[in-house]
């Protein structure tokens, strides 16, 4: 890398255990119970794993150091903010949980969108190898 830019190594890095971490914890909640049992399942289908698995290969490309990393970075981080903020909204005022589930969620579409952010700055984008 030719510029060295501040955070760029802890991010990637926190995003590659977040990305590993959250794969078997969307199992763990979409087949956890009752409460709104068929939503979680489809979500976690269609959009979760989805975008944790974009989210790991992203960090392997920021990990080598490709602009093609950064691109899938923001791809990931905007397909787990499209799926977060509205299921903890709904889940809050729906099922009004006991477990906090639509507090994790709610604090984790603000991290993607503080991640996402980050990523979105022109700064990883230049000078960079392809």
């Amino acid at each position: 890398m030719s510029k060295i830019v501040r955070g760029y190594w802890s991010m990637t890095w926190i995003g590659l255990f977040a990305n590993i971490t959250a794969l078997p914890v969307i199992g763990l909640i979409a087949f956890a119970g009752p409460p709104l049992q068929v939503a979680n399942i489809s979500l976690a289908f269609s959009v979760a794993w989805p975008a944790a698995i974009v989210g790991v290969v992203a960090c392997s490309g920021l990990l080598a150091e490709r602009n093609w990393g950064v691109i899938l970075a923001i791809i990931a981080l905007s397909m787990a903010l499209s799926v977060s903020l509205p299921y903890g909204i709904v889940r809050l005022v729906i099922v009004r949980d006991s477990n906090f589930i639509s507090t994790i969620s709610l604090s984790m579409a603000l991290l993607n969108l503080l991640s996402l952010i980050y990523w979105c700055r022109p700064i990883h984008r230049r000078n960079r190898r392809l």
